[in-house]
């Protein structure tokens, strides 16, 4: 009698369970999508409290959201001063959304099951797969495992690096927080700085054009930029190219070089356009003018940290670290903008195409036509929110073109770099700018895995007629 009563329960919830309709798995694309919004609610959450404030009152809804999407999508667009306005607690929630913002929640959530020792199921290794742009997931628990360990000893050499300098101008306690805050943050092609204005630096939305003399900060913050937006997969390339002697893959290569040549040319045109420019770099010697020049190619390469007076530089130079922001670093990595890899792509296939050949070769391997048109979906897409957002900003705040292409371009390659105009943007100009952070950040991966997804699917047996369409 007792035992069929036990059983009863276990009937009726079988029974009911069978008669609910099954729901369907969400797809990789949409838990990536609603793991970055719940993150950004949450980061929103925690700064909305008194105790994120240095003041000890709550900060705004708006001003919270925008805050924690710029740190979950590693952009560095702020509207609040972080050395001045948040507390200890607030810059730590800050950093901790930078560090999961930057190698990806899921990375992370690889991260405690390997450290629980928890299986990694098929399903977590498409995710992580698909939140890293691979390909496929062969090995994804190994790259994860280089990912963190690679991540946290450079970090770390940046904290320690950063903090012998900072030590000496504020303190021990101080100076160490501050390498290790400036250290993710630069790794993370973040742009968040929170020197609060002691001893005269920082503080007011300055970030660090007052260290720019110290040539032991500037190197540093550009490697740690650098090696953060070149991409993991280029990293396990580098360490299977050391350990075994493999050699580099097409894409490696084709990163590492395209990289180097924008980093160079872009150095070399600021310069052509601030060598003389007195409230840039004009009254500085040879060796901080070559310097400050290479800095500012790099961290408009989504870094978004000043070391410049990005408002006194020439039209010119705008218009080239626009170029730079748009473009932003690997896929794959802590940066942003389309990536290199669809820069070389579209500039390969217009060359190409131009002289009449009929496929994209790129050393040796053939590209196929798909990836051309995802390369230039993806270019089109992003210049369409630009400009689209552009126009809601300066129609709300009376902002320049120039400033409102800046900020825009800024914020969809989340770079961080601004014109002093995100602390003044109307409550559209705000939502704006955030929807491209965070589109910047997760949009543009969703739209092309879901491109690549649909034209799998696609029947390849249906053709339609070909029309002759006139071009140019």
């Amino acid at each position: 009698m007792n035992s069929d009563n036990q059983k009863k329960p276990h009937r009726l919830i079988r029974r009911a369970k069978r008669a609910l309709p099954k729901s369907r798995h969400l797809s990789a694309t949409q838990v990536i999508l609603i793991g970055f919004i719940m993150l950004i609610l949450l980061g929103t959450l925690l700064l909305m409290l008194p105790i994120s404030s240095q003041d000890g009152t709550p900060t705004s809804l708006r001003s919270s959201l925008f805050t924690a999407t710029s740190a979950t999508c590693v952009t560095g667009l702020i509207v609040e001063d972080t050395g001045t306005h948040w507390s200890v607690f607030g810059q730590i929630v800050i950093i901790t959304l930078i560090q999961i913002g930057g190698l990806g929640f899921m990375t992370m959530a690889v991260m405690m099951s390997i450290f629980i020792k928890r299986q990694i199921t098929p399903r977590e290794r498409l995710l992580v797969a698909q939140s890293l742009g691979l390909t496929g997931v062969g090995g994804t628990v190994k790259l994860v495992r280089r990912i963190l360990i690679g991540t946290f000893t450079i970090e770390g050499i940046g904290a320690v690096v950063l903090a012998t300098q900072f030590v000496p101008i504020f303190g021990w306690a101080k100076g160490i927080y501050y390498g290790i805050f400036h250290s993710i943050s630069s790794f993370c092609n973040a742009g968040f700085d929170i020197l609060d204005g002691t001893a005269g630096y920082g503080g007011n939305f300055s970030s660090m054009t007052s260290l720019r003399g110290n040539p032991v900060i500037t190197v540093t913050l550009m490697l740690l930029i650098i090696i953060g937006g070149i991409g993991f997969i280029v990293w396990d390339d580098i360490v299977n190219f050391i350990k075994e002697r493999k050699r580099f893959s097409v894409y490696t290569r084709l990163v590492l070089s395209v990289s180097a040549m924008l980093i160079f040319t872009g150095a070399l045109l600021i310069a052509l356009f601030e060598w003389n420019n007195p409230n840039t770099i004009g009254n500085m010697s040879l060796g901080d003018k070559i310097l400050q020049c290479l800095f500012q190619s790099v961290t408009t390469r989504t870094a978004g940290i000043d070391m410049i007076n990005n408002n006194a530089m020439t039209e010119s130079s705008k218009l080239i670290s626009m170029l730079l922001m748009f473009i932003g670093g690997a896929s794959g990595s802590t940066a942003g903008g389309i990536k290199v890899g669809t820069f070389a792509v579209v500039i390969c296939a217009v060359i190409a195409f131009a002289k009449g050949e009929k496929e994209l070769v790129i050393r040796h391997r053939h590209i196929p036509h798909g990836t051309v048109v995802r390369a230039l979906t993806v270019i089109g897409i992003d210049i369409f929110a630009v400009l689209t957002s552009a126009l809601i900003i300066t129609g709300t705040t009376g902002a320049g073109v120039i400033d409102a292409l800046y900020e825009t371009f800024s914020g969809i390659a989340t770079v961080g770099l601004s014109l002093s105009l995100t602390p003044t943007l109307s409550l559209a100009g705000h939502i704006a700018v955030i929807l491209l952070m965070f589109f910047g950040r997760v949009g543009v991966l969703t739209i092309t895995y879901s491109i690549l997804l649909k034209q799998a699917k696609k029947n390849s047996f249906i053709t339609y007629p070909e029309i002759n369409m006139m071009i140019g």
